[in-house]
């Protein structure tokens, strides 16, 4: 059963560049500590401070190694350093989704 973490993150507005620099540091680190990066996606219309992550894990005890391994890992805690410096993350919630296979639909080629 492959689990989704969805990361919801409410943004300082005049820092999205931040944003972007944070999440491109997180594909290079997220599958070197195991997970699978589906993307990071930041505001273009509308609400102009909310932002989404999403990394997939084959089980929750996958999650949970990860996590472990993350914490050990250098370019990780850097990237955790510079939101904390930069102060662009106003808040972050996470939830655990399981894909409905039936309603998948992959983007035409």
């Amino acid at each position: 059963m492959t689990i989704t973490c969805f990361i919801e993150y409410k943004l300082d507005p005049y820092k999205l560049d931040q944003f972007r620099e944070y999440a491109n540091h997180w594909a290079e680190i997220i599958p070197r500590c195991g997970g699978h990066l589906l993307g990071y996606f930041s505001p273009h219309e509308g609400s102009n401070n909310i932002a989404y992550g999403l990394i997939s894990f084959a089980s929750l005890a996958d999650y949970e190694q990860y996590r472990q391994v993350l914490k050990t890992d250098a370019g990780g805690s850097a990237n955790f350093q510079f939101a904390r410096k930069q102060q662009f993350i106003l808040e972050e919630k996470r939830s655990f989704l399981q894909l409905i296979p039936e309603t998948f639909q992959r983007l035409p080629v």
